[in-house]
């Protein structure tokens, strides 16, 4: 998945979440959303994709309105949004939602080669809080052992 210019990122979904799977979605949007989007404001950290139907929505991502389009033409900040995957992909992850009870996570949005919005979503499993301390005390063995390295030589 070529990438191009990241608007906005999930920094935290690799810490709450076991990330097995990612895909690569478009996203319907407004005229005024991607006008937004162009300034380089959008928030997907609290956001996440549901099944609705036969279809996959992005829920609660904020893409703030644009400041230019005025009150008629503007945007709802935190609409649901239709994910645009092929057929294939929505019952693959229609069917590990449904059956495995797995997570669909947004980790990246960010401009294709296109010029097109794109969507980085993950099929993610929850951590528990044991498994978030391992991940930090993994984290801080690491960082210390590569100041030691640095010291030494």
């Amino acid at each position: 998945m070529a990438q191009g210019k990241v608007i906005a990122e999930n920094r935290r979904a690799r810490f709450d979440y076991f990330l097995e799977q990612t895909f690569e979605a478009g996203i319907a949007l407004t005229g005024s959303e991607v006008k937004s989007l162009r300034n380089g404001k959008a928030n997907i950290a609290e956001s996440y994709a549901a099944v609705e139907g036969d279809e996959i929505v992005l829920v609660n991502a904020d893409i703030p309105p644009y400041a230019q389009a005025g009150p008629h033409f503007n945007h709802e900040p935190r609409r649901h949004r239709k994910l645009l995957l092929k057929r294939r992909e929505i019952e693959k992850l229609l069917g590990a939602v449904q059956r495995d009870g797995r997570t669909l996570i947004p980790t990246k949005l960010y401009w294709s080669d296109k010029g097109l919005a794109k969507l980085e979503i993950a099929l993610a499993k929850g951590k528990n809080t044991r498994d978030k301390r391992e991940a930090t005390a993994e984290r801080d063995w690491q960082r210390d052992k590569a100041r030691l390295m640095r010291e030494k030589g």
